[in-house]
């Protein structure tokens, strides 16, 4: 069947095949969850509307990212980066913490794997792709102007041509090639610890055994079990505040005493940013059970957690993630839809 015969539902298919990569495009040029994946639907409706204009000049996955860049473009016009907090403030001791939050548009928000990360069959590309989704990754993209941020995309994820993207962008080959050289420089000089973490897919054995010790730690809220598995210049953070702490010490310290509530937490594993991650849930003293408190995200390197980072907004990360909004006491399983 040609795509000018193509009937309703054909063509829904046909696009619908292209949402998964198409939203983690969408995240990497906007750093939010939530923004991607209305600019992939503004994209598909798009698509939809105008397809007898489409004369398949280039391939229907072509000009649906033509599409969805144009839409993303769109939406960084007002010049909004999302950020985390140690690329806002500097690190806060202990001794001087305060809680301030800062509107949610001002944060690089965390997406589940399955909504971002197509399958494929080939491992180094399915590394390149979970590397490209990483929070350090992310934030550093967000640095670039929006234009070396979708060259840089299309050359170094997705693996380009820069005849096509210079196509796509309405540009010249030597064009795209002096904005990738920008990009690259940009990244190279914001390049920090945390984006050289590496995780295997699946875990390898002493990954898996940290994690295991990680979960045993946090929900027996035992520090001196936590501290063993951090590295010395270890970061935590917790949007919506701008907060975030270095080293056992203030990490650990916080945990103790601001963040005492958190004692008796359980945690359920979730896939997210290419990265081990979990859902926190903490003691409801109200209706009993247990309540969503975060979506973590781990950052390991070297045998240790460089990183890990907490994001507060329930309501909204937790659905996202096809999380329940309450376990019960006794359950000891949670089937989760994400």
């Amino acid at each position: 069947m040609t795509d000018g015969t193509a009937t309703v539902d054909d063509l829904d298919a046909r696009l619908e095949r292209h949402r998964v990569e198409l939203t983690g495009y969408c995240y990497r040029m906007l750093g939010s969850s939530f923004e991607a994946e209305d600019a992939v639907q503004d994209t598909l409706v798009r698509a939809w509307r105008s397809y007898d204009t489409f004369e398949g000049r280039s391939s229907l996955r072509s000009w649906l990212y033509r599409i969805a860049t144009n839409v993303c473009l769109d939406m960084l016009t007002a010049g909004n980066k999302r950020a985390r907090p140690m690329d806002l403030t500097e690190s806060t001791p202990l001794s001087r913490a305060v809680l301030s939050p800062r509107p949610d548009t001002t944060w690089l928000e965390p997406m589940p794997d399955a909504r971002v990360l197509p399958a494929v069959e080939d491992p180094a590309e399915a590394a390149v792709a979970r590397e490209s989704v990483r929070l350090a990754f992310m934030a550093a993209l967000q640095r670039l102007p929006p234009k070396q941020r979708a060259v840089l995309i299309l050359r170094e994820v997705l693996a380009w041509r820069a005849s096509e993207v210079a196509e796509l962008l309405g540009t010249t080959v030597a064009s795209v090639n002096s904005a990738l050289q920008r990009a690259r420089a940009t990244l190279a000089e914001q390049r920090d610890r945390a984006a050289d973490a590496a995780v295997s897919d699946p875990l390898d054995e002493e990954q898996r055994k940290l994690l295991e010790r990680y979960v045993a730690a946090f929900e027996e809220y035992d520090m001196t079990a936590l501290t063993r598995l951090l590295h010395e210049d270890a970061v935590m953070t917790m949007p919506p505040f701008d907060l975030w702490l270095t080293g056992h010490a203030d990490i650990t310290g916080f945990m103790t005493t601001i963040g005492s509530a958190c004692t008796g937490s359980r945690l359920l594993p979730v896939q997210v940013n290419g990265a081990p991650g979990f859902a926190q849930y903490k003691p409801d003293p109200e209706a009993g059970g247990h309540s969503p408190w975060a979506i973590q995200v781990l950052e390991i390197s070297d045998g240790g957690l460089t990183g890990f980072h907490f994001f507060l907004d329930t309501q909204r990360f937790f659905p996202l993630f096809g999380l329940p909004l309450h376990l019960e006491a006794e359950s000891d399983e949670v089937e989760q839809g994400a």
